[in-house]
C-alpha cells in the first residue's frame, strides 16, 4: 500500500460567474522515502493539490488515503499519524524570536522548556538554520524562512511533508541548496510531495506529475533526464 494515495479526486470553486475546476478526477499515489513534484503553472491546480492530499481541503468527490486513513471522513487525525505541510511562509508574531517560535510547539506536547529549546536548536541545525535561532521571525530572509518551515515540520518525526513551492521565492543561487535538503530529509526515509512551477524546481525528485486545468497529464520519470534534472533510478 502506498504511503499516500489520491483516487479520483475533484474539487470545484464558486466564482462571481461560475464554477471553476480546480482538480478534475486527480490520481496519484507517493511512496515512503520517494520525492514526488507536482509541475504546473499557475491556476493548474497544484497547490489545490497538495491542500487536498494534506487534509486542509476537502475534495467534491474521490479519496484520500494517508497511511491508511482516510482523510476525507477523518482528516483532523492525519498530523497525529505522520503527515506535515509546510506553508509558503512562516506566519503568526513576527517580532517573536525564531527558537521560540519552533519550541513552543514542543512544550505545547509536554516538553519541558529545556528540553523543548535543545530539540528547536538540533532541528534547526539539521536543516542549516543553526545560526536563525536568535532572529526574529520578521527578519528571516526567504531562504530561511523556508528552511524554518521545513524544521517546524520535522519536529513531531512525520511520515510525509507536503511542501508548498519550496523554491518560489528563493533566489536562483539559492534553490539547490533547498532542494537537496529535501532529497535528503527523503533519503532519511520520509516522503516528499511538492509542487514547482518551473522545471529547475524539480532537480534530485524521483517523479515529476505535470498538472494542468486541473488534469494531471503525464508522470516524468528520470528516463526525460534530458530535459528535467530529476534523480536517476536506482541502479541506472
Amino acid at each position: 500500500m502506498s504511503l499516500l494515495s489520491l483516487s479520483g479526486v475533484s474539487k470545484r470553486y464558486a466564482d462571481a460567474r461560475r464554477m471553476a475546476v480546480a482538480l478534475d478526477g486527480v490520481s496519484l499515489a507517493v511512496e515512503a522515502g520517494e520525492v514526488v513534484a507536482v509541475w504546473g503553472g499557475r491556476g493548474s491546480g497544484r497547490t489545490t493539490l497538495l491542500r487536498v492530499a494534506a487534509g486542509l481541503e476537502q475534495p467534491d468527490a474521490g479519496r484520500v488515503v494517508f497511511d491508511g486513513l482516510d482523510l476525507v471522513a477523518g482528516a483532523e487525525a492525519a498530523t497525529a499519524r505522520g503527515l506535515a505541510y509546510v506553508q509558503p511562509r512562516l506566519v503568526g508574531p513576527q517580532r517573536q524570536l525564531l527558537i521560540d517560535r519552533v519550541s513552543v510547539a514542543l512544550v505545547a506536547r509536554g516538553r519541558s522548556k529545556s528540553a523543548a529549546r535543545q530539540e528547536a536548536e538540533a532541528v534547526l541545525g539539521r536543516v542549516g538554520a543553526a545560526d536563525c535561532a536568535g532572529v526574529r521571525v520578521g527578519e528571516l530572509d526567504a531562504v530561511e524562512a523556508m528552511r524554518v518551515g521545513i524544521a517546524q515540520a520535522l519536529l513531531f518525526e512525520p511520515k510525509l511533508l507536503v511542501v508548498d513551492e519550496p523554491t518560489a521565492t528563493v533566489p536562483l543561487i539559492e534553490r539547490d541548496g533547498v532542494l537537496t535538503l529535501l532529497r535528503s530529509i527523503a533519503d532519511a526515509g520520509v516522503a516528499v510531495l511538492m509542487t514547482a512551477g518551473e522545471a529547475i524546481g524539480l532537480s534530485g525528485v524521483d517523479r515529476a506529475l505535470t498538472i494542468s486545468r486541473g488534469r494531471v497529464h503525464a508522470n516524468v520519470t528520470a528516463d526525460r533526464a534530458d530535459v528535467i534534472p530529476l534523480r536517476p533510478a536506482a541502479g541506472a
